[in-house]
C-alpha cells in the first residue's frame, strides 16, 4: 500500500470513528450490547423446531426421545431468549442491567407459557393454507415450503412479545421474515385463526389492522393507512388508522384497503380495488367492466 492510499485510509478511519452530533442522538441511551439479529433468528429456529418439531426437528417417533429433544430446544430458548428481551428493554430505556435482567426472565416465561396456543394457531393456519390451495398436496408440503407459513411463525411469535411491550425485538423477527419473503406483516397486526395468504409475494398488513377468522389474501394485497393525524408539534400520533376485516372475507391480488374502514364478514374485494370506504357483509366488490378502445393506424395513442 502506498503512502498517499494509507494516508487516506487513517485519515476516513479517524473521522468516521468520532460520533457526529447526529449520531449521538442516534444511540441508545444504554451502552449495554445491543439486541443479536443472528441470536434473534436462532429463537424463531428454536421455536420452529419445537412447535413443528416432526419437521424442524430430528423426527422421534417414541414421545420420550420427542419429549428430550424438545426440552433440550426449549431450555436453549429460554436461555437466548431472556438475553434478546433484556437488551430489548435497555435498547429503548435507562434502566439497572440487573433490574432488567429480572424482568426479562420473567417475561421469558411468560412467553413460553403461550407457546401451546402459538402452536395451535399456526397449525390452523396451515390447515386453512392447504384447503384453499388445490396445488398443496399435503399439509407438509404447506409447513415446508409456502411463504406464508414463513411468515405467520414469525407473526404469531412477535405478535405475543409485541402484546408483553417487549421493545424492537418482534420488529426484528417480522422483519426477517418480510426480507425472506416479501410478506410484511406489522407485529401490532391482530390476526384470527385460519389464516391464509396465497402466494404472498407484497402483502402489506399495517400495525393497527384487525383481520378476523378464516379470512384470505392473495398476493399484492395492501392493509394500509389512509392518512395519518398529528399532534400539536407535528409528529405522527399512532392511532387506529389500518382497516378492520371481518371473518370469511376474501381478497383478491394487488388490492388496496386504506383507512380505518370495516369490510364486512363473507364479503370479497376482486383484484386491482382500491377501497377507502367500508362495506357491509356478504358484499362483492369487482373492477366495471373493461371498456374496449380500438385505434386504427395508432389515431388517439
Amino acid at each position: 500500500m502506498n503512502k498517499n492510499a494509507n494516508d487516506i485510509l487513517q485519515k476516513n478511519v479517524a473521522i468516521l470513528s468520532k460520533h457526529s452530533e447526529k449520531e449521538e442522538s442516534f444511540m441508545p441511551k444504554s451502552s449495554a450490547p445491543l439486541p443479536s439479529v443472528e441470536s434473534v433468528q436462532e429463537i424463531v429456529g428454536l421455536i420452529k423446531s419445537i412447535i413443528f418439531s416432526d419437521y424442524f426437528c430430528k423426527r422421534q417417533s417414541d414421545e420420550k426421545m420427542r419429549s428430550y429433544y424438545i426440552g433440550v430446544n426449549m431450555e436453549e430458548l429460554y436461555k437466548l431468549l431472556k438475553t434478546q428481551i433484556a437488551r430489548g428493554l435497555l435498547f429503548c430505556c435507562d434502566s439497572n442491567e440487573d433490574t432488567v435482567l429480572g424482568i426479562a426472565k420473567g417475561l421469558a416465561v411468560q412467553f413460553i407459557d403461550q407457546l401451546p396456543e402459538i402452536k395451535r394457531l399456526l397449525y390452523t393456519d396451515v390447515e386453512a393454507m392447504y384447503d384453499n390451495d388445490p396445488a398443496a398436496t399435503n399439509y407438509g408440503e404447506v409447513i415446508f415450503c409456502y411463504p406464508v407459513m414463513n411468515a405467520m411463525t414469525h407473526y404469531r411469535i412477535a405478535h405475543v412479545l409485541q402484546l408483553m411491550q417487549v421493545p424492537v425485538i418482534p420488529r426484528i423477527i417480522t422483519e426477517q421474515a418480510h426480507s425472506k419473503t416479501g410478506i410484511d406483516i406489522h407485529p401490532g397486526a391482530q390476526i384470527g385463526e385460519y389464516f391464509s395468504i396465497d402466494h404472498g409475494t407484497g402483502v402489506v398488513i399495517g400495525e393497527t389492522s384487525i383481520i378476523g377468522n378464516h379470512v384470505t389474501l392473495y398476493q399484492g394485497v395492501t392493509l394500509g393507512a389512509k392518512s395519518f393525524r398529528y399532534d400539536e408539534e407535528g409528529h405522527m400520533l399512532n392511532v387506529p388508522r389500518h382497516p378492520i376485516l371481518e371473518d370469511n372475507v376474501t381478497v383478491y391480488s394487488n388490492s388496496s384497503i386504506l383507512g380505518r374502514i370495516t369490510i364486512g364478514h363473507d364479503s370479497v374485494i376482486g383484484g386491482n380495488i382500491w377501497l377507502t370506504n367500508g362495506v357491509p357483509p356478504y358484499s362483492k366488490i369487482l373492477q366495471s367492466k373493461a371498456v374496449d378502445v380500438s385505434y386504427t393506424g395508432g389515431l388517439g395513442i
